[in-house]
């Protein structure tokens, strides 16, 4: 049988997913998330923000969720950061990937950050420096860097492509050793996908790059499509579909996890996941977050019948 080629679905429920729920979750619950997960093979997991708990109390135990998770075998941890005191945090934890956001739409970033793109890449740059000359550098830290709102903005509408790719440049001028692009509030098409995307790995090259998705209009599987046939190989999504933007009126969460590895096991790509273990989990966190909107095929109509099928045939 000839090996099949890896695909990475990086769990961000944790994060994107649990930051505009109601119910907050306890530490314990978010941990034993994590491990569930990475025993339903999921090992790329981001755990939790480094932001003010009085904007997003939910992460309020950031801290105790880090030092937990990196005592899971197997979890490769991950914390999303907005600026350099978020990092420097995220630093002293002992995490070894920290992902940085800022917004292609100047508008979006200010409202999400309250502070324009440009400043938002100076503090980029800040956290760079940090991390390779702080007190105690050097450090094996692999510092992502993603850019919102890269196919359109709620605010700003039109998004072009120019402003995305030079801040794709900017980026991995100042140091990023990973670039995330995504469609924060669900405008993206197949079509625009495809083409950016093949533009993104022009400039990245060796450098990884993943693709962010969420399901608002109804194509973010499809656009998933679109990001393989453009060359990606990395994907975040939630389990449940869970997650959103406050500054995407209606709009739904990611793409839901279940449905995205079975989406990608079933073009004959590894993400080395058990969709059944998924399903048992959301299960599980269904019963934590009563009254949030959970979606998803799979858990609707279960797997096919022939779906264990695809794993004897060869690519």
């Amino acid at each position: 049988m000839t090996k099949r080629e890896k695909v990475r679905v990086r769990e961000v429920g944790l994060r994107d997913g649990l930051q505009m729920v109601q119910t907050i979750l306890s530490t314990e619950q978010k941990l034993e998330w994590c491990r569930r997960m990475v025993d339903a093979g999921s090992v790329e997991i981001e755990v939790t923000s480094f932001v003010p708990p009085k904007i997003v109390p939910q992460f309020a135990d950031a801290v105790d969720v880090a030092r937990g998770a990196l005592h899971i075998k197997g979890l490769h941890a991950a914390a999303l950061v907005p600026n350099l005191k978020g990092a420097q945090r995220a630093f002293e934890v002992g995490l070894s990937k920290v992902h940085y956001v800022l917004s292609a739409s100047n508008e979006h970033n200010l409202k999400n950050v309250r502070r324009t793109t440009a400043e938002s890449v100076e503090d980029f740059g800040r956290i760079v420096v940090e991390r390779d000359t702080g007190e105690d550098a050097p450090r094996d830290i692999t510092l992502g860097a993603g850019i919102a709102t890269a196919f359109g903005c709620t605010i700003a509408g039109r998004v072009e492509e120019s402003r995305v790719l030079g801040l794709v440049e900017t980026l991995l001028e100042a140091g990023a050793d990973e670039i995330t692009i995504a469609d924060t509030v669900g405008y993206a098409n197949p079509g625009q996908v495809r083409a950016l995307m093949r533009k993104v790995l022009a400039i990245t090259r060796d450098v990884p790059v993943a693709c962010h998705f969420h399901d608002t209009r109804g194509v973010g599987l499809a656009n998933v499509i679109a990001a393989l046939d453009a060359g990606v190989r990395s994907f975040d999504s939630s389990l449940g579909g869970l997650g959103g933007c406050p500054f995407a009126p209606n709009a739904t969460g990611n793409i839901n996890t279940e449905d995205t590895v079975f989406l990608l096991e079933s073009e004959g790509l590894d993400t080395g996941m058990d969709v059944n273990a998924l399903l048992s989990i959301r299960e599980t966190i269904s019963g934590w977050l009563p009254g949030e909107p959970f979606t998803g095929a799979i858990a609707r109509a279960g797997l096919p019948k022939t779906f264990d099928l695809r794993k004897a045939e060869t690519v």
